[in-house]
């Protein structure tokens, strides 16, 4: 990761839809003046649509199964997709496992 990336994490079930890469790394300048997890999500759109459809809905929210985290904390918890971001982030995306 270069000093000026926020690195995306992607789980083993959705590297299908990354090329099989277990982590993406976005130049933070590519996500505007004020890097966001929205603004990095609308960037992932662009660039893996397959992974945008899984992680967010029709309406572009987070689909409720889905978690992102910046670093340890669930961007819910805090200003959601308006979380700012920074170079050097850490981003995960861990939707949820179910079963019984």
């Amino acid at each position: 990761m270069t000093d000026a990336a926020v690195r995306v994490r992607v789980p083993a079930g959705l590297r299908q839809y990354t090329a099989g890469e277990a982590s993406l790394d976005v130049d933070a300048g590519a996500l505007g003046e004020t890097p966001t997890v929205g603004a990095l999500l609308d960037h992932l759109a662009g660039t893996h649509p397959d992974l945008e459809r899984r992680v967010r809905d029709e309406q572009r929210r987070v689909r409720r199964h889905v978690n992102v985290f910046r670093g340890g904390d669930n961007v819910r918890d805090l200003d959601d997709q308006d979380t700012p971001l920074e170079a050097g982030d850490e981003v995960s995306i861990i939707p949820a496992v179910s079963g019984g």
